[in-house]
């Protein structure tokens, strides 16, 4: 395993979502798909920009269902559409990358298994994250991601 993918500094969900490969990438290139889905249960997304291209950025704020907004940023580092996204993800403008992201797309028939990587600078910084319930809100975006993208499948 290389020092990027040490397993005590990463954390990973997966999930098969019910759609083929090009719609779920899609579901992470247009603003109007990631405000509906992208977050844990609860979470509203208000993206204040966007450019998905490599060098680009995404802004936008996750408002808690107890009210708190939280701001975030990516920039992403390499898309290779639709087998994979790379990028770096912080909160406010202006600060340090809180982790990098790996998002990887595999077609499974009709549908895609999709695995999210967070690889984070130490693995102090790593499981303070799991004492927030990172592994738990993994599970529940990629549940909300099938669920949306599953409806808009169907309805096609």
């Amino acid at each position: 395993m290389t020092a990027e993918l040490d397993p005590a500094r990463i954390l990973q969900v997966a999930r098969l979502v019910r759609a083929p490969i090009g719609l779920v990438f899609e579901m992470f290139s247009d603003a109007r798909h990631l405000d509906a889905w992208w977050g844990p249960d609860g979470f509203q997304n208000e993206t204040h920009e966007m450019d998905f291209s490599v060098g680009g950025l995404w802004r936008y704020t996750m408002h808690g269902p107890d009210g708190k907004d939280w701001p975030n940023w990516i920039r992403y580092r390499e898309i290779s559409r639709p087998t994979r996204i790379s990028y770096e993800h912080g909160g406010e403008m202006g600060e340090p990358a809180h982790f990098d992201g790996i998002i990887t797309f595999e077609s499974e028939g009709d549908q895609t298994r999709i695995t999210m990587i967070l690889i984070f600078p130490t693995q102090e910084a790593r499981d303070a994250t799991f004492k927030f319930g990172a592994v738990e809100g993994g599970k529940q975006t990629l549940a909300r991601l099938d669920a949306y993208v599953s409806a808009l499948h169907t309805s096609s």
